[in-house]
């Protein structure tokens, strides 16, 4: 929602559902038309059910060049669920996108944080190409996997317009834009030097979908753009450029 605040346990709370649903109902099409204006090409985090539910918004994410990341069954913090609960829903998810979309997602991206089961099971599932839980490097890694490795593509929770509702975080939408700012010039300099770097910036829908923090999306797509040094990509073609440049043991590069 917009503030701190929530309805007590067993009350339908009203409120923060249709701050919610401002963003299924206008601030992904305003996300949309920018990216859209810019020729930017983004990866859309979500849930299956809230594809389901929302059978425009998954018209048009199937005709587009986004790509997705899978974020859950449902809204569901999986440190919450049992070993097989969080099997049994990310089953369902991929079944659900695969319905929905005519593909799998290949990323994966839990609310909040992984339980300590996440990794396993999206090993053990087996179609998924990266995990984006981590929040612990600029730079994609692999980790060790059974009978192979798993692509670690790290997500981030700085530049992140979470930081809008959070304190110490964004008083104006500007500071968003400056943050970036900052970030991708450090980086920049950092590259020439040691060599590349990743930057994830991450917005929502309910928030980011507002008129005002739109704006700073914009101002943010215009500062990646006019640094030639700087390039935005989808998290699936960082994944297939990383295991390109790093292949498995015995593949081809």
């Amino acid at each position: 929602g917009e503030y701190p605040l929530s309805a007590p346990a067993g009350i339908r709370d009203l409120g923060t559902e249709t701050h919610f649903e401002y963003g299924s109902r206008v601030g992904i099409w305003r996300i949309a038309r920018l990216l859209e204006r810019h020729g930017v090409h983004a990866t859309i985090s979500s849930c299956a059910e809230a594809l389901r539910r929302n059978p425009e918004v998954t018209a048009w994410l199937r005709q587009s060049r986004h790509d997705l990341l899978g974020h859950g069954l449902r809204w569901t913090e999986q440190w919450t669920l049992s070993r097989d609960e969080e099997r049994d829903h990310l089953q369902r998810a991929v079944a659900l996108f695969i319905e929905l979309l005519g593909e799998r997602p290949i990323g994966w991206n839990s609310r909040s944080f992984p339980s300590v089961n996440t990794r396993d099971l999206l090993i053990e599932e087996g179609g998924f190409l990266y995990d984006s839980d981590p929040c612990n490097d600029d730079l994609p890694y692999f980790v060790p996997a059974q009978n192979g490795r798993l692509l670690i593509i790290p997500y981030s929770k700085t530049l992140n317009d979470s930081r809008y509702l959070v304190s110490p975080g964004y008083v104006t939408p500007k500071d968003f834009v400056d943050n970036v700012e900052a970030y991708l010039d450090f980086l920049i300099r950092e590259a020439r030097e040691e060599g590349g770097r990743m930057m994830t910036i991450a917005v929502h829908a309910r928030w980011t979908g507002q008129p005002n923090r739109a704006a700073a999306l914009e101002g943010i797509i215009e500062t990646v753009l006019c640094r030639p040094e700087a390039v935005f990509m989808r998290r699936s073609d960082i994944a297939r450029y990383w295991l390109s440049l790093f292949p498995a043991e015995g593949e081809a590069s």
